[in-house]
C-alpha cells in the first residue's frame, strides 16, 4: 500500500464543484470527461497540492453525516479560505470544540452535502495534545 490514489464525490452541479474546487480550495482542473464517459457519467479531475480528486455528476448525499475528507492547511491561511468559501455559498460550519494542541479547524459543507474539514495541525500534535489532555483528567475512584 502507498497510500490513497484519488476521492470521488458525486455531485449535482459538476461546474458549481468545479468552481468550488478551484477558487475556494486552489485546485487546479487537469481533465474533463465532457462527452466521452470513460466512467458512470460526467467527470472532471483535479489536483489540490498532491491530491487527486474527481467530481462525478450525480444526485447529491441524501443525509448529512460526520464522514469527512481533511485536507492539510496553514493555520494562517484559514480565514482566507473561509473568505472564499462563503463568497461561493457553501455552508461553513461553527466547528467542533478543541482541546489546546490539536490544531485549528475549519468545516465546510458544499452543495452536495459533502463535509470537508481544512486542518492545520498534524496526527503527532493531535496525539500529544490527547495524551496532555488525559494526564490531567484523575482516574475514577474504584467502588
Amino acid at each position: 500500500m502507498r497510500g490513497i490514489s484519488h476521492a470521488t464525490f458525486v455531485v449535482a452541479d459538476l461546474e458549481r464543484t468545479a468552481r468550488l474546487l478551484r477558487e475556494g480550495l486552489g485546485a487546479r482542473e487537469v481533465y474533463d470527461s465532457a462527452g466521452r464517459e470513460h466512467s458512470l457519467s460526467r467527470e472532471k479531475f483535479f489536483l489540490l497540492g498532491d491530491l487527486w480528486l474527481v467530481a462525478m455528476e450525480g444526485g447529491p448525499q441524501a443525509e448529512r453525516s460526520y464522514r469527512h475528507l481533511a485536507l492539510a492547511v496553514d493555520a494562517c491561511d484559514l480565514p482566507g479560505y473561509r473568505q472564499r468559501l462563503q463568497a461561493l455559498g457553501v455552508e461553513v460550519l461553527p466547528g467542533r470544540g478543541r482541546i489546546d494542541g490539536e490544531g485549528e479547524s475549519l468545516y465546510f459543507r458544499d452543495h452536495d452535502n459533502h463535509l470537508f474539514e481544512l486542518h492545520a495541525g498534524t496526527l503527532e500534535r493531535r496525539l500529544a495534545a490527547y495524551a496532555a489532555a488525559d494526564a490531567t483528567v484523575a482516574p475514577a475512584a474504584a467502588t
